[in-house]
């Protein structure tokens, strides 16, 4: 981030936080014409709105009035950590017979009968 952006930044606004992937996300100090404080988020690396975790997320678009605490929410058995899109990158998930996969699927079990225009 350039200098003159810093500097933007810290002039109209006030850090409020910052999650494990790094992202900072800053409040405007003054609301804007129609009376709403704006929220914002300064990414880490490549600006991905995936990277936002839910923790922030519900704060970033004002459905929670405080932002979460330092040490998150407590996470439920079931709850998985929170991964960024990984479309596009090694990590993304690719299923049986993807071309980069190796492109061979199981042959179909009979149970599938492909639609016909002619067959009505």
């Amino acid at each position: 981030m350039s200098f003159v952006s810093r500097l933007f930044i810290s002039m109209r606004s006030r850090e409020i936080g910052a999650d494990a992937f790094g992202n900072r996300y800053y409040e405007a100090r003054k609301p804007d014409r129609l009376g709403r404080i704006k929220r914002f988020v300064v990414y880490n690396g490549t600006a991905e709105a995936s990277k936002v975790p839910a923790d922030w997320h519900g704060w970033l678009h004002h459905t929670e009035d405080t932002p979460p605490p330092a040490e998150g929410y407590a996470r439920r058995g079931w709850q998985k950590e929170h991964l960024p899109n990984l479309t596009g990158t090694i990590h993304a998930h690719r299923p049986a017979g993807h071309l980069m996969k190796g492109g061979r699927r199981r042959r179909t079990t009979g149970d599938y009968e492909a639609w016909n225009p002619e067959q009505e």
